[in-house]
């Protein structure tokens, strides 16, 4: 069975698999997340990230082979995340992919890291094209048509401030640590949204815009600051999916597709997987990963990066990591 190797360092989490790529199955996998060291600081600090990556990824190596009885000679690809995330974190993982690729003989397959969110889905269950996927997370928001692998059309993307982002600054804003998402989460469980937080206005019909919403968070808190925090937690998450919920659903009617992806780290998030999973009363297939596979982890970089090699999507050893590229336009440069 051609087996892959996959390494992900696009921003805070050191991870590493092994892959089926023939029978589409993951082996095992292993995450190092750098939460606790970056918390003080109230986000990531991209220089202690490189440094935690170049600390733990031979670790985490040596490990993840330790776990299997698979060797570095049964390697016959190395799967890696070449774009997009934060410059210093990905030079890591792509230097030790190179590495590895050059000293084995194998074949290099990069992988876009929005691409393997969105197939982090099929790590668990499968779903017909065409599709929208809905990307959702700390650095990112987009909203893609997927009509088959490889072939991505971007409908809207955040023009300010990533959900995952509005979710952190929120909870700072309420005296909660960072990374924020989960203390709102659990705190708006106990709230009602008792207030109606204005839902921003943009350009471009499949757009997301968050920073005026944290604004109008802030302001409120000024104004009300004795008002109970689970109320606001409650009503700032409902706002937040009534955004989402809004676009997305005009997408699938527009596009006339019928089948949705709702991928990355705020995928999660339970009263955005209540609200989307009320779109199957509308006929809508909805797919999110398993909570396993939300946050960012090599498993999905494995199962992208295995149909790439099916299509013959290599790279040169001499590709370097790149801080963001367009992911309808991933692989045009080497293939």
């Amino acid at each position: 069975m051609p087996l892959t190797l996959a390494i992900e360092t696009s921003c805070d989490e050191t991870a590493v698999a092994l892959f089926d790529a023939k029978n589409k199955k993951l082996i095992t996998h292993l995450v190092s997340s750098q939460v606790k060291l970056h918390a003080p600081f109230g986000g990531v600090v991209p220089e202690l990230s490189a440094r935690e990556h170049t600390k733990n990824i031979t670790l985490l190596l040596e490990e993840l082979f330790l776990k299997t009885p698979y060797s570095w000679k049964d390697l016959d690809f190395v799967s890696f995340t070449l774009t997009p995330g934060l410059i210093l974190s990905l030079v890591v993982g792509v230097g030790v992919a190179k590495s590895i690729a050059h000293s084995l003989n194998i074949p290099l397959v990069p992988v876009h890291h929005l691409e393997g969110h969105i197939y982090s889905v099929f790590l668990t269950q499968k779903v017909a094209y065409p599709f929208i996927a809905l990307i959702v997370s700390g650095g990112h928001t987009e909203l893609y048509l997927v009509k088959q692998f490889g072939r991505y059309q971007l409908l809207g993307r955040t023009l300010d401030d990533s959900v995952g982002e509005a979710f952190d600054k929120v909870a700072r804003l309420l005296g909660f640590p960072y990374p924020g998402g989960p203390y709102i989460d659990r705190l708006a469980q106990k709230g009602k949204p008792t207030i109606a937080f204005p839902k921003p206005q943009v350009k471009g019909k499949y757009n997301f815009s968050f920073s005026g919403l944290k604004t109008a968070v802030l302001n409120f808190l000024r104004k009300n600051p004795n008002y109970p925090k689970e109320d606001i937690a409650a009503s700032f998450q409902k706002t937040v999916a009534d955004i989402l919920l809004d676009k997305t659903s005009k997408a699938l009617k527009d596009l006339d597709v019928s089948r949705l992806v709702v991928v990355g780290g705020v995928s999660a998030n339970s009263e955005i997987r209540k609200r989307f999973n009320d779109l199957k009363r509308e006929g809508i297939e909805i797919y999110f990963p398993s909570m396993e596979f939300t946050s960012d982890n090599a498993a999905m970089i494995s199962y992208a990066g295995a149909l790439r090699f099916e299509r013959g999507k290599y790279a040169p050893l001499d590709i370097n990591a790149v801080p963001n590229y367009p992911l309808e336009k991933f692989g045009l440069d080497w293939t």
